[in-house]
C-alpha cells in the first residue's frame, strides 16, 4: 500500500493499518521519499509488524517499486527445469545435499511466492536434441554469428541444438521465466552443456538460467533481477577459509597469496568463472569444457565481467 501522507490520527486508527496485509511504501515528502517527521509513526508500525518501506532517495524508491512489481510478478510464473533422478548420477554424494530437489522446497516456494515448479526429462530433451537436423543448427550459426565463438564444428552445433531444443519446450508459453538443467549430475543424458543456450535465451527474452536446476537459486536471480535491472550470472563461491575442502574439489593446489586471506574469496564454476550473458561480459568466449563429468563434446563460458 502507498502511504502519501502521514498524521497523528494513525497511532489512533492503529489496528485499522494493520488490517491491511500489504507491505507499506511511504512516499510523504515532495520528493518521493520518507518525511523525516514520520519517522514515530513508522516505528510503531514496525513494532507492531507492518513491513514498512521508508526510501529516502528517489532511487531507492524506484528499486522498491521494481522489487514490489517483481514480488507481484512472480505469481503465476512458472520456472521450466529438466530432470529425471536429480540425486542420483555422475556425483550422487554431492547432488543428494541440496535442498532444491526437495517436493517441500517447491511446495514453499509456491505458497511463498508464488512460482510454480514445472519439471520435465532431461533425458528426453537431450535425445531431441539430438534429432535436431545438422542444417538447422548451422543455420542459426549463421545467422547468430556463432562461429567466431567457438573453434570446433561439432561441439558448437551440438549446443545450438540443446538452444532449439529448449526454446521449443517453452514456446509460446510467456509464463515461463526462468529455466535449468540437471547438467552435471545427470549429464550422462546429453552430448553437450546449456550455457550457449542461456546467453542466447537471455538475450532474446530475458529468460533467466539456473546450473544445475537450483531453483532457489533461479528465484534470487530473478528478484534480484527484477528488481536492481543489473547484470546477472551464476558462479560457486569458495571462500579461502574453507582450505583444503574447496582446493580438492576444484582440483587446484593452493589459493593465490593474497593479504588478509580471510576477506577473499574463489569465484569459479566448472572450470571457468561462471555463467556470464555475453551482453554483460567485458571478454566471452565458448571453451572445451574442462569438467570430466560432462561429454566430451560439451563446452564452457569462458567469460569476463568490466
Amino acid at each position: 500500500m502507498y502511504s502519501p501522507q502521514l498524521i497523528g490520527d494513525a497511532f489512533k486508527q492503529m489496528d485499522r493499518i494493520l488490517g491491511i496485509d500489504k507491505p507499506f511504501l511511504v512516499l510523504t515528502s515532495e520528493f518521493c521519499t520518507v518525511a523525516m517527521w514520520d519517522w514515530e509513526i513508522v516505528s510503531l508500525l514496525k513494532a507492531r509488524g507492518a513491513q514498512v518501506f521508508t526510501p529516502y532517495t528517489l532511487d531507492q524508491a524506484k528499486t522498491i517499486c521494481s522489487a514490489l512489481g517483481a514480488r507481484r510478478q512472480l505469481r503465476g510464473t512458472k520456472f521450466l527445469v529438466f530432470q529425471d533422478d536429480p540425486g542420483e548420477g555422475m556425483q550422487a554424494s554431492i547432488f543428494k545435499r541440496f535442498y532444491w530437489w526437495e517436493e517441500s522446497c517447491s511446495t514453499a516456494m509456491k505458497q511463498r511466492f508464488g512460482v510454480e515448479i514445472e519439471k520435465r526429462s532431461f533425458k528426453k530433451l537431450g535425445a531431441d536434441a539430438k534429432l535436431i537436423a545438422d542444417a538447422e543448427a548451422d543455420a542459426v550459426i549463421k545467422e547468430k554469428g556463432l562461429s567466431d565463438r567457438f573453434t570446433g564444428c561439432k561441439p558448437l552445433r551440438s549446443a545450438v541444438k540443446m538452444y532449439l531444443a529448449v526454446k521449443r519446450e517453452i514456446g509460446g508459453d510467456v509464463r515461463i521465466r526462468g529455466a535449468g538443467m540437471n547438467c552435471l549430475n545427470e549429464s550422462m543424458y546429453s552430448d553437450t552443456t546449456p550455457c550457449l543456450a542461456w546467453d542466447l535465451l537471455f538475450k532474446e527474452s530475458g529468460l533467466l538460467w539456473s546450473c544445475e536446476a537450483d531453483t532457489m537459486s533461479l528465484l534470487t536471480e530473478y528478484i534480484m533481477h527484477e528488481s536492481l535491472g543489473g547484470p546477472v550470472m551464476m558462479s560457486n563461491i569458495y571462500p579461502f577459509l574453507m582450505g583444503m575442502a574447496a582446493l580438492k574439489h576444484e582440483k587446484i593446489a593452493a589459493f593465490p597469496e593474497v593479504p588478509h586471506p580471510e576477506n577473499h574469496a574463489l569465484i569459479a564454476h566448472c572450470g571457468f568463472f561462471g555463467i556470464v550473458c555475453s551482453a554483460h561480459a567485458s571478454a566471452w568466449k565458448l571453451k572445451p569444457k574442462v569438467l570430466s563429468i560432462v561429454d566430451d563434446n560439451a563446452i564452457a563460458i569462458d567469460a569476463e565481467l568490466p
